[in-house]
């Protein structure tokens, strides 16, 4: 009949309505996982349409399984905003959720769908390995690495769709297929974990700094902290890299931005209230200065300048006292663990956190996965403020409970080490008084040790281009305590100082877009001096591959006597000698003089070029660098 057409027609149009209505929001997890310590989640669910607010009167909220419970429906300043805080049972079975909220007014409920998944196979031990200093991390920036996928380049939905590989600020490309097609050559170098800058989506619209117009390509502006950036291939491409890399054994260390993030971010756009985010009454830049926060006279006001200071004008800081931004960042870094199965956080910009909130969420992850590894970027000048922001020896007030950290007193250390001459406390004594403090950390193993990165003049250059000296600084790399990273292209003497911009350090590696002219990912690509250096590098990372000592051994270090540094690596199983003469003069260096690591051996072999001999002395030529094994 006439009517029952009529009322059909009126339930097709309110369903189609009611779907475009649900359309508009916006849910945060967006599914959950039964099984996991973390089992009370907070929702936060956003209403897109400027025109609807979803915190309504007398709002409740109902689910539709008895596995997940409605605890609370929480309720912010802007009204588009609720947060409902569920509790998901231990051993809830894999479904999908209706989750349904409203008021008093039929019309006002609103509903979704949570699914709740099971936990990958492994997800405490053997699935997330962790990285250690078993572990050689390789560092690359994916818009500058690789460009596998042209078709990801740009978006004309994205705010920013500039691509041009001529503009240095502009983005290149390159994405996480391209980063697939060379797992072999990082895994050929001898490379067993990859840190990639920052992979999260950045759908920023261009920044003027220093009066150029930039894009975000170097990742540190999030805008949505559940999407992987689509000009890197999006969620899928991500999963897809971290299981070709596990499948070939290698890590993959994601980087970690808790201080802050894009400007463009849904949530800076449409602040769910205003102390989401550190506010000021102007613009207020951090101080930079990490000192305020452990120096024992500090006022309260530089502490706080160091800590709510914005990081630029262009990325929000998070209020991270503000319980429900505390919730959203922990979660977000639980869920991307278990939803791609990264084995480490290297994060970012550590120290301008709130420090609680740090252990809070460093807890949060240890207790889900208790293999993961995490390191924070803390860019400190001297070695016990580096230990104050992890686990360390000393007796302060607060207590950070970090594993370790990214070592910058030892890189600043080491590249004076070969750029000074020796003198009483210059040259090679200052990589040996750094080392002389590692009392301070409990335990310097899980500091990540470097000479340079995406922030530093290019390493090569600032020797000087000396392949000598970039021979013998690496190997102080690869047999020094911590865990290793090498920079994306240091393996090919990649030179340049940060002259104008950062931009100058973060080039293209050629061969890695079709059409480059040259291809340095192959040998055929690559100069004579830079095969040298590169099967120099390639020998001594794969040789550590396999040496206990140089892996997980005790170091023992002598006072470094005219230019010439001695130090031991050695376990039950291996001793290894490492001498750096880092003098104007040859030198000859007599096992004698560390009776206390040599007297037990009567053999020697060097490691780099198979020479050996009774223990008795060995010659080294100016900046030169030995690995040697003794055998008994």
């Amino acid at each position: 009949s006439k009517k029952m057409k009529k009322i059909i027609v009126t339930v097709v149009l309110a369903l189609i309505a009611f779907n475009l209505f649900s359309q508009q929001l916006e849910v945060y997890p967006t599914h959950w996982w039964s099984g996991m310590k973390w089992n009370k989640v907070q929702i936060l669910i956003h209403e897109k349409d400027t025109n609807i607010i979803i915190a309504v009167a007398k709002l409740t909220a109902q689910s539709s399984s008895k596995d997940l419970k409605i605890l609370k429906v929480n309720t912010v300043e802007n009204r588009r905003y609720i947060l409902l805080d569920v509790e998901i049972a231990q051993k809830a079975k894999p479904q999908k959720v209706t989750i349904s909220f409203g008021g008093i007014v039929p019309s006002e409920w609103r509903n979704f769908q949570f699914e709740i998944k099971p936990r990958e196979k492994g997800s405490c031990i053997s699935r997330i390995k962790g990285v250690t200093s078993e572990d050689l991390i390789y560092l690359l920036m994916p818009d500058r690495f690789s460009n596998g996928d042209i078709s990801n380049d740009f978006y004309p939905d994205m705010k920013d769709t500039g691509h041009d590989r001529n503009n240095p600020f502009d983005r290149h490309g390159g994405d996480l297929q391209g980063v697939i097609n060379h797992l072999d050559y990082l895994k050929d170098l001898g490379a067993t974990a990859v840190w990639m800058t920052p992979v999260v989506e950045n759908d920023m619209a261009r920044t003027l700094e220093a009066g150029t117009l930039r894009s975000t390509y170097h990742g540190y502006a999030f805008t949505n902290h559940y999407q992987i950036d689509k000009r890197f291939g999006g969620n899928e491409m991500y999963k897809k890299l971290i299981d070709e890399a596990h499948s070939k054994g290698l890590k993959i260390i994601q980087d970690a931005v808790y201080n802050h993030a894009g400007i463009d971010h849904f949530i800076a756009k449409d602040l769910p209230a205003k102390d989401w985010l550190n506010q000021w009454p102007t613009y207020t830049n951090t101080s930079y200065r990490e000192h305020s926060l452990p120096d024992i006279y500090s006022s309260a006001y530089d502490k706080k300048i160091t800590t709510d200071g914005w990081f630029t004008t262009f990325m929000i800081d998070w209020n991270q006292k503000n319980k429900y931004v505390a919730n959203y960042l922990i979660q977000h870094a639980i869920w991307t663990t278990e939803e791609f199965g990264i084995d480490g956080w290297r994060v970012d910009t550590y120290f301008y956190s709130d420090p609680s909130f740090l252990n809070k969420i460093n807890e949060a992850l240890y207790a889900n996965f208790p293999t993961l590894t995490m390191f924070g970027e803390n860019s400190v000048n001297n070695v016990a403020n580096s230990a104050y922001f992890c686990e360390n020896n000393m007796n302060v007030p607060f207590k950070h409970n970090a594993q370790g950290t990214l070592d910058f007193p030892f890189a600043v250390a080491a590249q004076l080490s070969f750029k000074e001459q020796p003198g009483w406390a210059e040259g090679i004594h200052r990589i040996h008084q750094v080392l002389g403090q590692d009392y301070l950390y409990k335990n310097p193993m899980r500091n990540s040790i470097f000479l340079g990165n995406h922030d530093w003049d290019r390493v090569y250059s600032v020797l000087g281009e000396d392949i000598n000296k970039m021979k013998a600084a690496h190997t102080l790399l690869l047999t020094q305590r911590g865990i290793p990273h090498l920079y994306y292209g240091d393996e090919i003497l990649t030179k340049n100082f940060k002259n104008p911009t950062d931009a100058e350090v973060r080039k293209d590696f050629p061969g890695g877009w079709a059409g480059d002219s040259i291809n340095k990912f192959v040998a055929s690509g690559r100069t004579e001096a830079e095969n040298d250096f590169f099967n120099y590098l390639k020998k001594l990372a794969n040789y550590r591959k396999s040496s206990s000592a140089l892996k997980t051994g005790k170091l023992m270090q002598y006072v470094p006597q005219d230019g010439l540094y001695v130090y031991f690596r050695y376990d039950a199983k291996q001793t290894v000698m490492i001498a750096i003469n880092t003098s104007k003069e040859e030198k000859k260096v007599l096992f004698n003089n560390y009776a206390e690591r040599t007297n037990t051996f009567t053999n020697w072999k060097d490691v780099m070029n198979g020479d050996t001999g009774n223990i008795s002395s060995f010659a080294m030529k100016s900046m030169e660098a030995k690995v040697i094994e003794l055998k008994k």
